[in-house]
């Protein structure tokens, strides 16, 4: 895809989101450009909104960061499910299951 000269606020937010999980992780660009398999010098592009991205890219930096894809897009300034879904993240993975029947019992499963 080509690269833009100006970041659109799309892919800026989203690009954003990303360099924020990266430097929380204490991951360098070459790190997690090495683990996605993907350029450094693309890696980059995209914090800075400036690479227009597909899924599989988005999937690949997920991989790179250990977290999964809804993870780069999920925005917590934005709204209560992002927060809480932030939250989760950043939860010991071990406690997952406990929490997903806690709010399975509370009807939050429920449509």
């Amino acid at each position: 895809m080509p690269r833009r000269t100006t970041p659109s606020p799309g892919a800026a937010k989203v690009g954003a989101r990303i360099r924020d999980l990266r430097l929380e992780r204490g991951l360098s660009l070459q790190q997690v450009a090495e683990a996605g398999q993907l350029s450094k010098g693309h890696l980059s592009s995209i914090e800075h909104g400036l690479a227009a991205i597909t899924i599989e890219t988005l999937e690949r930096i997920a991989r790179g960061l250990d977290l999964l894809a809804m993870d780069l897009c999920t925005f917590p300034e934005d709204d209560e499910r992002a927060r809480i879904a932030d939250l989760v993240r950043r939860g010991p993975k071990k406690e997952l299951p406990k929490l997903r029947r806690e709010l399975a019992a509370r009807g939050a499963g429920k449509s």
